[in-house]
């Protein structure tokens, strides 16, 4: 038998040709004013990947994009691979200086970027020395609508699945970020199995309430257009603008942290559904008090378990059917582990500091391990920071967990986010899961604090729900009750919690609190 009929290199861009056939009358991007159909969607690729042909972006050229959640990123996601050209999606809530560090290590030509930066484009073009082509894009009548309207469509077919098919940068808390390497195949089969694992049809409308830019917005970029669903763009997080459209949009998905869960649970306008919205949550574990809280609205939570290294959700909380005669609290309970690999995943482990897996017993601590077809290639021009991460073929995620009997990994903190006080271990979702439990309480986030005594001791930084009440006491002899004494926080500060750009809880921000507050002491 001939290979070319046997064979076909995986590229997610191939889920765009197809539903731009099969679903070319159905709306496929829906932005404010603007819709366009999915075989409008398809040409306007074929003519993006022209126009940077057209501008010079040889095969393998890098082309970054500033831009909201607008059918110009998800544009991108389909006409810079048919250029040949890899796709560095910019995190739009960092500094023109970590735009600038990214734009230049990843070597990017073109930066398309939407009118509302048009500030930061012009400092990161400026810091790149002239050498940064910028195309302003958002508007109809902006430079990026004359060039895909005067070019011709172009799609480069894809013959290394392999091949590097976009660079997304992690958030860099802790140095200059790491970028990590997407692989077409990977992607290929990440969007099918976000596909899959969240039952996304020809009739759903996807809510881009999840950044984009984000681990290429955990491949539902290619995962919608491969269920020839419907895109519902979001320029800018709302939860008022949200409700809205969860009433008036018929809206089936939605994703986000949890910290977003929690901004929808008690918003004002939050009240049952008619209809069932299928929600997936990942980036922190959330609290069974939020899932109990989604569930009474209407919304079927999924939790979702992975990294920037993986692709987005490498794991998911497969839920079984007989779990559903359970108790909401108990449903919630078990919704709160990470689950098992998603349908594309190789099976995880949890391994000892020797790389030799921990008993699967749901209590001896160990670190999450993953590999497989949806884990990176490795850090762009970074070897030594690829070989700590994967060291043994197996990707070290940094989180320390638990495998339970049935196989479900629970993770119970990062490694860095452990507690020692005293010699004790104390997980800090431990105490945030039981602090979540008071009926005041909207989220709450625990790092350590220094102690001349214990070493670390927990302190608590918690968000109220609009109008309750909760003093500092009040919460520590909540805690006494739940917990043994030594894991109640030593100090309990009420307000905002310092978030990132994924609206990840900012620990490090905290722990940098907690030094002064107990210096102050």
């Amino acid at each position: 038998m001939s290979a070319t009929a046997s064979f076909e290199a995986l590229t997610p861009t191939s889920f765009l040709l197809r539903s731009g056939k099969v679903y070319a009358d159905r709306d496929a991007v829906i932005d404010g004013e603007r819709r366009f159909s999915y075989a409008e969607f398809l040409d306007r690729c074929l003519r993006l990947g022209g126009a940077l042909r057209g501008m010079g972006i040889a095969e393998g050229g890098r082309v970054a994009v500033l831009a909201p959640n607008t059918h110009v990123l998800l544009e991108a996601h389909y006409g810079i691979p048919f250029a040949g050209a890899v796709l560095v999606a910019l995190n739009t809530r960092l500094t023109a200086a970590d735009l600038s560090f990214i734009v230049a290590h990843s070597g990017a030509q073109v930066l398309v970027y939407d009118y509302e930066f048009e500030g930061v484009a012009r400092d990161i073009a400026a810091q790149a020395g002239g050498g940064l082509r910028l195309v302003r894009a958002g508007r109809p009548d902006d430079q990026y609508e004359h060039l895909l309207a005067g070019s011709g469509p172009y799609h480069r077919a894809v013959t290394d699945e392999r091949g590097l098919l976009s660079i997304n940068y992690t958030s860099g808390t802790t140095g200059k970020p790491k970028g990590v390497m997407y692989h077409h195949r990977g992607a290929y089969l990440q969007a099918l199995a976000m596909a899959m694992e969240t039952r996304l049809e020809c009739d759903s409308t996807f809510l881009w309430t999840l950044p984009m830019f984000h681990c290429n917005g955990w491949c539902f970029p290619w995962g919608v257009t491969a269920a020839g669903a419907a895109h519902l763009c979001l320029r800018k997080f709302d939860p008022g603008v949200v409700w809205k459209h969860l009433r008036e949009s018929n809206v089936t998905h939605l994703n986000g942290a949890p910290t977003v869960l929690v901004m929808l649970a008690w918003h004002p306008a939050a009240a049952r559904l008619a209809h069932t919205v299928r929600v997936a949550t990942g980036g922190a574990p959330p609290t069974p008090a939020i899932l109990q809280r989604m569930a009474e609205l209407g919304m079927d939570v999924t939790h979702l378990y992975g990294l920037t290294e993986t692709f987005g959700p490498a794991v998911i909380c497969e839920w079984r059917g007989e779990w559903s005669k359970l108790t909401i609290g108990e449903q919630a309970r078990i919704k709160a582990r990470q689950g098992v690999g998603n349908v594309v995943s190789q099976q995880l482990r949890v391994v000892d500091l020797h790389g030799k897996d921990v008993p699967e017993n749901g209590k001896t601590l160990g670190e999450v391990a993953l590999r497989g077809n949806n884990v990176m290639l490795g850090y762009y021009q970074d070897e030594i920071a690829t070989r700590k991460a994967i060291p043994d073929g197996w990707l070290r995620t940094g989180d320390l967990g638990v495998m339970h009997p049935d196989g479900y990994v629970e993770i119970k903190d990062r490694a860095k986010d452990i507690i020692v006080s005293g010699g004790e271990n104390i997980a800090s979702i431990e105490v945030e899961r039981a602090l979540c439990a008071h009926s005041a309480v909207m989220e709450a986030a625990v790092v350590a604090g220094p102690d001349p005594k214990w070493g670390e001791v927990p302190i608590a930084f918690v968000t109220l729900k609009s109008g309750a009440v909760a003093t500092e006491d009040e919460l520590v002899a909540y805690l006494r009750e739940r917990l043994a004494h030594f894991k109640a926080p030593r100090r309990v500060v009420f307000g905002e919690l310092p978030r990132n750009a994924t609206g990840k809880i900012q620990k490090f921000v905290l722990r940098d609190r907690a030094r002064e507050l107990m210096k102050s002491r």
